[in-house]
C-alpha cells in the first residue's frame, strides 16, 4: 500500500512539474483528481480518510470569493476600471503606475487570477487606442497582480490556504505584508519604466481581433450589480478586520446574498467559478494526506534537519518555498511545506515567498498564463525571454526585499 501511495504521489507531482503527463490529455487539475481517484480505487485511502483530508474552510473561502468576483465581472466592474484608467491624460509612465496600483489593489481582495482574466483583454484595447505597446502594460498587470495579492489572506488561493490552516490574524498579516508588497510594486514600476523608457509608442496594425467563442465580450457596466458586489466585498473586508468571526462563514454568507438576484442567473454566476482550481485543491489535499499517513515526509524532514537543513527554520522554509513554487507551482508547494510552518512567522514568509516566486517564469502562476494567452489571441507575442526580462529581476528583487525587511524588523 505504501508503494502505491508513493507511486501515485510521484506521478502527480511529476505532472505538476510538467503541466501534464506524456501521451495523456491531462492538465494539473486532471492529474490531481486522477491521483485522488487512484488512491481511493486501490483502497490506499478509504472514503472517510479522503473526506478528512479536505480542508473545508479553505474550499469554502475560495468558492465564496469566486462568486463575489463573478458578480463584479458580470456587472462590468473590471471593464469599467480598466477603461477609466485608459482615459487618464497622463504620460505612459504615470499610466503604468496607475495600472500597477489598481491591479494590486483589486488583486488583494478579488484574487489575482480573476483580475487578470477580466482586465487583460480590455487593457489591450486601451493600449491600442492610445497607440501604446501593450507588452509592458500586460507584464505590469501580471506582476503587480501577483505581488498585490500577497498583501492579504484572501488575495490568492495559497494565501487562503495558509491563513485558514494556520488560523492567522487577518489584521496582523495585512500590517506585516504591506511594506514588502509596497516595495515590490515600486520595484515593478521602476524596472518596466526603465526598460521601456522612450519606447512606449506602438503601431497597432498587426493586432488581431479576439474571436475565441469561449470568451464573453467585455461586460457592460451595470451600476446596481457593481454596487451590490462591492458592498458585500467591503462588508466582508471590514468584518475580517474588526471581528473574530470565521472568515469562511462570513464569505459564504456574502456569496449567498449575491446569488439572491433577480437579474443575474445563478447559472451564469456559478459558471464563472473556477472549478478547476477547487478540484485541484481537493485532489492535492487527498494525495498529500495519503503520503503523510506513510510517515515518509516526517522522516525526510528529519533527515534534512540532520544534514543541517531544517525546514522548520524560517530561512530554509523561505528558500524552499521559492524554489518549489517554481518547480511544482505555488499551491502544491504550499501544501507540501505547510506541515513545516511551525514558527509564529512561518505563515507570513510562506505566503510572501510563494506569491513573489510566481513572477519568475510564465508558468509560475496562473495569472501569468492568463495574460500571455490573452495577448496571443490578439497576435501579441510574449515569449519566455520577453517575460523573463521583467519577471526574473522583479522576482529576485522582491524575494530579497521580503527577506531583508523581515530580518531587519526582527533585529
Amino acid at each position: 500500500m505504501i508503494a502505491t501511495i508513493v507511486i501515485v504521489f510521484s506521478l502527480v507531482y511529476i505532472g505538476m512539474i510538467l503541466g501534464g503527463l506524456p501521451f495523456l490529455q491531462l492538465d494539473r487539475t486532471g492529474i490531481a483528481v486522477l491521483g485522488a481517484i487512484a488512491l481511493i480505487a486501490t483502497e490506499s485511502l478509504t472514503l472517510e480518510e479522503a473526506g478528512r483530508a479536505l480542508h473545508v474552510p479553505t474550499l469554502i473561502l475560495l468558492f465564496s470569493f469566486m462568486v463575489i468576483s463573478a458578480q463584479l465581472r458580470l456587472g462590468g466592474f473590471y471593464t469599467l476600471v480598466t477603461e477609466k484608467l485608459g482615459t487618464l491624460r497622463v504620460s505612459p509612465a504615470v499610466f503604468l503606475a496607475a495600472l500597477i496600483a489598481a491591479a494590486a489593489g483589486l488583486s488583494s481582495v478579488f484574487s489575482n487570477d480573476v483580475v487578470c482574466l477580466a482586465t487583460a483583454p480590455v487593457l489591450i484595447d486601451v493600449c491600442v487606442n492610445r497607440r501604446l505597446d501593450p507588452v509592458p502594460f500586460l507584464l505590469a498587470l501580471s506582476c503587480s497582480s501577483n505581488i498585490g495579492s500577497a498583501v492579504t489572506l484572501i488575495g490568492n488561493p495559497q494565501n487562503m490556504l495558509i491563513g485558514e490552516t494556520l488560523k492567522m490574524s487577518f489584521v496582523d498579516y495585512l500590517r506585516d505584508a504591506a511594506v514588502p508588497v509596497g516595495l515590490g510594486l515600486a520595484i515593478t514600476w521602476l524596472l518596466i519604466a526603465l526598460i521601456w523608457r522612450g519606447r512606449w509608442e506602438f503601431e497597432p496594425s498587426g493586432i488581431g481581433v479576439d474571436q475565441d467563442p469561449r470568451l464573453e465580450r467585455h461586460a457592460r457596466f451595470d451600476p446596481w450589480q457593481t454596487i451590490k458586489g462591492l458592498s458585500v466585498a467591503a462588508a466582508l473586508f471590514a468584518a475580517f478586520l474588526f471581528s473574530g468571526w470565521p472568515r469562511e462563514i462570513l464569505a459564504l454568507g456574502g456569496a449567498g446574498v449575491l446569488l439572491l438576484s433577480r437579474k443575474l442567473h445563478s447559472r451564469h454566476m456559478l459558471g464563472l467559478v473556477d472549478w478547476q482550481i477547487i478540484l485541484m485543491f481537493i485532489g492535492l489535499f487527498i494525495v498529500n494526506h495519503a503520503l503523510e499517513m506513510t510517515e515518509l515526509p516526517r522522516q525526510a524532514v528529519s533527515a534534512l534537519a540532520n544534514a543541517g537543513l531544517d525546514l522548520h527554520d524560517l530561512g530554509p522554509l523561505y528558500g524552499a518555498s521559492f524554489l518549489l513554487s517554481n518547480v511544482v507551482s505555488n499551491v502544491p508547494a504550499v501544501m507540501l511545506l505547510l506541515p513545516m510552518a511551525t514558527h509564529p512567522d512561518a505563515g507570513l514568509l510562506l505566503a510572501l515567498s510563494s506569491t513573489f516566486a510566481g513572477n519568475l517564469l510564465i508558468i509560475g502562476s496562473i495569472a501569468n498564463i492568463i495574460v500571455v494567452d490573452a495577448a496571443a489571441r490578439r497576435n501579441i507575442v510574449i515569449t519566455w525571454r520577453r517575460h523573463a526580462m521583467v519577471g526574473v529581476p522583479v522576482t529576485l528583487l522582491t524575494i530579497a526585499v521580503g527577506a531583508a525587511w523581515y530580518w531587519s524588523r526582527m533585529r
